[in-house]
């Protein structure tokens, strides 16, 4: 087993003191020098035009520009390569996993993926400069790829596939985008079907009246339907599926042989979390090792967090530090049954 842990960063201020903030954090760091690194060897498959890609920011989530601009200023970098690195537009992505569903007053999610790509940062905002106030795990630090807000709106993604890729946002960016600007599911909704997508995800946003919606969405169309639990493929979407799906339909038939309606959230965490289910992955080399389990409550403002499996989660209350309470811990730590290097912790990660 490999002991892993997440910092946890708490700020409230403005979008471009954040930004700042973050940037100071990651000069020199791993995360920074391992994805140098992987520049090198990796060639880009798009292209960054900055004009389009602050157009479309500022369309949907103009804070999220001045946070862009706050890491260039901290990083001293050329905004092209803030862009490619942190600004979540038209950048190319890699398979992975995830299993997501909702239930009585909760919203629980498996993010599997591959750990090189694990920046290891649990993220508490608040602005003063407008937006949402936000909890969850980041990615490529100004994105999101689950969360809550402060209205008690709880988003997650899967993967579906990344075949003829369109201009637009990569999923952590809508996760973040989502959060910073939408009060509750239906806003969510409203804004997934008008967002530009680059690649094909499934979206499944949740809120505190506990309306509960998986949004397929691809840069071609996005279908919306009431649903509690996803995997990685399109229900409704077949078409853009993938033609390997044996993974995830297995974790769709383990989640819907053993949730029931009134599963207690408890139950509900450990039927992701346990590595006995069927839901959680080990599968880190093919890009879907389960490596984070999160729940959101939307009406209690409080979290829950455990890195790998097996665990009791850590609770967080959002609500209290929303009143100005900071959280008294400032790392968690957990283990995952891989070798495999994580970009925040180990040298050479390629």
């Amino acid at each position: 087993m490999k002991a892993i842990y997440s910092d946890v960063i708490q700020f409230r201020g403005s979008h471009f003191d954040f930004g700042y903030m973050q940037g100071d954090l990651l000069r020199g760091s791993l995360t920074i020098e391992n994805r140098e690194k992987q520049w090198r060897i990796r060639k880009p498959k798009f292209i960054i035009q900055e004009q389009e890609a602050k157009a479309a920011i500022t369309a949907f989530a103009p804070g999220l520009w001045d946070e862009l601009l706050g890491l260039q200023e901290a990083l001293q970098w050329p905004m092209q390569q803030i862009l490619q690195d942190f600004g979540g537009y038209r950048n190319e992505y890699g398979k992975s996993g995830c299993s997501t569903i909702t239930g009585n007053g909760y919203l629980i999610r498996n993010y599997d993926y591959h750990p090189k790509t694990y920046e290891g940062r649990y993220t508490l905002f608040q602005p003063t400069d407008g937006g949402n106030a936000m909890i969850g795990p980041s990615q490529r630090v100004t994105g999101r790829m689950d969360g809550m807000n402060e209205h008690g709106l709880a988003i997650g993604y899967n993967f579906m596939h990344r075949k003829q890729p369109g201009d637009g946002f990569i999923c952590n960016a809508i996760g973040r985008i989502l959060l910073e600007s939408c009060h509750d599911a239906a806003d969510a909704v409203h804004m997934l079907k008008e967002l530009p997508h680059r690649h094909s995800f499934s979206y499944i946003v949740f809120d505190r009246k506990g309306d509960s919606f998986v949004v397929e969405a691809t840069p071609r169309r996005v279908h919306v339907r009431e649903a509690n639990r996803c995997t990685n493929h399109f229900e409704v979407l077949e078409s853009e599926n993938r033609k390997v799906l044996d993974d995830s339909f297995e974790r769709m038939d383990a989640i819907c042989q053993q949730y029931h309606p009134d599963m207690s959230a408890k139950q509900a965490f450990h039927l992701l979390n346990d590595t006995d289910k069927g839901v959680f992955s080990d599968q880190y080399r093919n890009w879907s090792g389960t490596i984070h389990t999160a729940a959101y409550f939307p009406e209690e403002q409080k979290t829950w967090f455990a890195l790998g499996g097996n665990k009791e989660p850590v609770e967080i209350d959002f609500g209290n530090w929303l009143q100005g309470n900071d959280l008294s811990i400032d790392r968690l730590h957990g283990d995952v049954d891989t070798t495999l290097g994580f970009v925040h912790m180990d040298e050479n990660v390629r």
